[in-house]
């Protein structure tokens, strides 16, 4: 089987605070470790109630400094929101701290949206336009000998594995045109996943980085010991993406039974949206599902994701999932 990550947005659950939030994050990279999950990644989101992972450097050395072995890093920065250098200096203070352990993937969405975004940057002079350029220049900071005057300390030398995401086929062509592996946000935007990677793998070039091409894709999971509590414990996330895509996000809600029986034809599209890139049951039909996808995808690597409100339901979901990656 191929390796398996974990991708996690910090949940912060109705009744509960960042605090928790922040608590359960560790213990579920803690178990990841013992499960033996290749990377730990958390993605920067801004204003939204129910994501805690907003200061996301600051969380990535939280995780790391209560792991060992697990790599952790950026699912990912968005980029348009910093300036590169800034990022250089985080995460090679990161690297330093935590060296051979540390990933950074690069996106080009605010992970916002445009109010939140200009409270950020101030302005949006530098855009998603810029992004190439951006990621170029931050390339170059990690570099042994950095072609710009201003050098990041530290930051200079370090080379820390730097990823290219991506929803759609921007994404692909610029990680194939600079020899970066490739992350797919499938779990929630699959639409275009199988034109990206079909771009990605024919227009790659190799590099320094990177010699072949590399895809990780996401995939949502929702395990359990029987196919009902998996089916139930999916409608946390069931009902926090139908909120986010009406333009009201909240808190990660309890999980509803009766859920999808409650909701409209409009409802039931935006899920059957991503219903490609979600295995729910237990153990054997998660096999089934998630063995249909690397079939399909040829990935060479899962990103599993799972919204799952109560913490010892989200740990058994991931516990399941790695016994699948170790049969």
């Amino acid at each position: 089987m191929i390796p398996f990550s974990v991708l996690d947005l910090a949940p912060i659950v109705q009744g509960s605070d960042a605090a928790e939030s922040y608590r359960n994050t560790l213990s579920l990279a803690q178990h990841a470790e013992r499960w033996g999950y290749k990377r730990y990644w958390l993605a920067e989101h801004h204003g939204m109630p129910g994501i805690s992972s907003a200061a996301t450097s600051v969380l990535i050395a939280h995780v790391a400094g209560g792991t060992k072995s697990i790599r952790v890093g950026a699912g990912g920065v968005m980029l348009p929101n910093h300036s590169p250098l800034v990022i250089a200096e985080q995460f090679g203070t990161l690297e330093s701290l935590f060296p051979g352990r540390i990933d950074l993937g690069l996106g080009r969405a605010p992970g916002s949206d445009q109010i939140t975004a200009r409270a950020m940057r101030r302005n949006l002079s530098s855009d998603s336009d810029a992004f190439p350029q951006d990621v170029m220049e931050l390339m170059d900071y990690f570099s042994d000998s950095p072609r710009q005057p201003v050098r990041a300390v530290p930051g200079t030398g370090l080379h820390v594995p730097m990823w290219i995401l991506g929803s759609s086929l921007f994404g692909a062509q610029l990680a194939a045109a600079l020899g970066l592996p490739f992350a797919f946000a499938s779990h929630f935007a699959p639409a275009q996943m199988m034109q990206a990677i079909e771009i990605y793998r024919a227009r790659f070039q190799p590099s320094a980085r990177l010699a072949k091409p590399y895809v990780m894709l996401g995939f949502n999971v929702f395990a359990a010991d029987t196919d009902e509590e998996a089916q139930l414990c999916a409608t946390s996330q069931h009902q926090a993406f139908v909120n986010l895509r009406s333009g009201l996000p909240a808190k990660l809600p309890p999980p509803k039974a009766d859920f999808l029986q409650s909701i409209g034809p409009q409802e039931h599209a935006l899920l059957d949206s991503v219903r490609q890139s979600y295995a729910i049951g237990s153990i054997d039909t998660v096999r089934r599902e998630m063995n249909a996808f690397i079939e399909r995808t040829g990935a060479d690597e899962l990103m599993i994701a799972g919204q799952i409100f109560d913490h010892d339901a989200r740990l058994r979901s991931y516990e399941i999932t790695a016994e699948l990656q170790h049969a």
